[in-house]
């Protein structure tokens, strides 16, 4: 079994809405799409990255305006603020990657790097903030937390902002903002 499908089948167990429900099945999602970038070439290996940078801006926003706070409380400031300095060190690299050409070896190689942190964050995000969340709060405030990440998500970035990274106060200033500058952005991109 994937990682991919133990983080949906987990997902599955928690009740529709819940924030840890909907954040493992977007870590679940970014692991496909990460392998979809390493497996794939041409404009299928493209859209795959586009599709990834636009998910992991929006679930990193996301997570930063409404996981981080609660899991600075249920975790402790030292795991929030790694986490929170982790997401702000890979949307500067995926900046990097965004500006690549996806069919060079150059691409692929710092893809790899990334592919690497992105999962190592996760990975700590499962094991360090997911299960203090699950346990310090209820089943109806986890699931509050989950509507409110969904409607951040929503006037999310889709393209990485690093001077907003890693900062939810800044992430609630900024983020909308950016969030409709870069849906103007990809509207435009798409008819270009």
């Amino acid at each position: 079994m994937g990682e991919s499908t133990k983080e949906r089948a987990r997902a599955a167990e928690l009740p529709d809405g819940d924030v840890i429900g909907v954040l493992l099945k977007q870590h679940a999602r970014i692991r496909e799409l990460m392998q979809e970038v390493k497996t794939t070439s041409g404009e299928h290996k493209k859209h795959a990255f586009d599709e990834l940078r636009a998910l992991l801006a929006v679930h990193e926003t996301g997570e930063e305006m409404v996981l981080r706070p609660v899991s600075k409380k249920t975790a402790g400031t030292e795991v929030a603020d790694a986490r929170n300095h982790e997401e702000d060190e890979a949307n500067h690299v995926l900046v990097g990657l965004e500006k690549m050409d996806t069919s060079t070896a150059d691409f692929d190689e710092k893809f790899a790097s990334f592919e690497s942190s992105v999962l190592e964050h996760a990975e700590k995000e499962e094991t360090k903030e997911f299960p203090s969340v699950l346990a310090e709060r209820s089943e109806e405030e986890r699931q509050k937390m989950g509507a409110r990440l969904l409607r951040a998500e929503k006037l999310a970035p889709t393209h990485p902002h690093p001077g907003a990274a890693g900062s939810p106060a800044k992430q609630w200033s900024v983020g909308p903002f950016a969030g409709i500058v870069d849906k103007v952005r990809d509207a435009v991109g798409r008819k270009g």
